[in-house]
């Protein structure tokens, strides 16, 4: 088989409401898009790795610290429209799209992601992790269920499987907004409209299985502290600063 060419996306507003600018916002010493940008580019798997952004400022903060940048439609509504956009400048078989507020992602974290596409059945993947207790119940921690061979079965904000006899089933599985596309099954996720499951839950990935497109799921090493307040924000820089390296 031919080596695939991988590229890495990373789609960054500065008009977010919970927090706004987070992705500029400094994180023990450097801008938090550029902590997501390190984790990509230093797993070795992308070239090349591109914040993707329609801010002048975010473009001009990135270029400043050596950060790739692709220019992106202001008219885009989420960051996989963002991807869509840059596949049209930059050709590669697999599209990454990592969020710009995940500053906690290390480099391990895409080997089991890519790794998935060595098998041919594979169009899009993603990655989870066993969920915190805490989080079970979060509507906010997106949960998975899986077949046994790794496809999503259905991702939601309820609690997936509902642990009927209260058995203390401990093998909930949260969802990580990290994915990779093939490009046809990009450009297919472009075309498909909104569906009722997503507008329901109010989750894209959701689209996809809806018009019958799987989505492989692999384990990640660890969780991950996305950013969308100030707390998270102080979490964040807290689990940064206690690593022995960087990257």
């Amino acid at each position: 088989m031919s080596k695939l060419r991988i590229a890495g996306v990373i789609p960054a507003r500065l008009g977010s409401t919970r927090l706004p600018r987070k992705v500029l916002r400094e994180i023990a010493g450097r801008p938090m898009v550029e902590w997501v940008w390190r984790a990509v580019a230093g797993s070795g798997l992308m070239d090349p790795v591109v914040v993707a952004t329609d801010s002048d400022e975010v473009a001009e903060v990135c270029r400043a610290r050596g950060v790739p940048v692709a220019m992106t439609s202001p008219n885009c509504t989420s960051g996989s429209d963002r991807v869509r956009e840059v596949a049209r400048q930059i050709d590669a078989d697999i599209y990454v799209n990592t969020q710009g507020d995940e500053p906690t992602l290390t480099p391990e974290f895409f080997p089991p992601l890519i790794e998935l596409f060595n098998r041919p059945e594979v169009q899009v993947a993603t990655l989870a992790v066993r969920c915190p207790a805490v989080d079970i119940r979060n509507p906010n921690a997106v949960k998975v269920v899986t077949a046994l061979d790794g496809k999503a079965l259905y991702f939601s904000r309820a609690t997936i499987p509902h642990d009927r006899d209260e058995s203390g089933f401990a093998g909930y599985r949260k969802h990580l907004g990290i994915y990779a596309y093939r490009k046809s099954a990009l450009e297919r996720f472009g075309e498909l409209p909104p569906g009722w499951l997503e507008s329901v839950e109010k989750l894209e990935q959701l689209r996809l299985l809806e018009a019958g497109i799987d989505i492989y799921v692999a384990g990640a090493p660890a969780d991950t502290i996305g950013v969308d307040t100030e707390e998270d924000l102080m979490r964040a820089e807290a689990a940064l600063m206690s690593r022995d390296g960087g990257f």
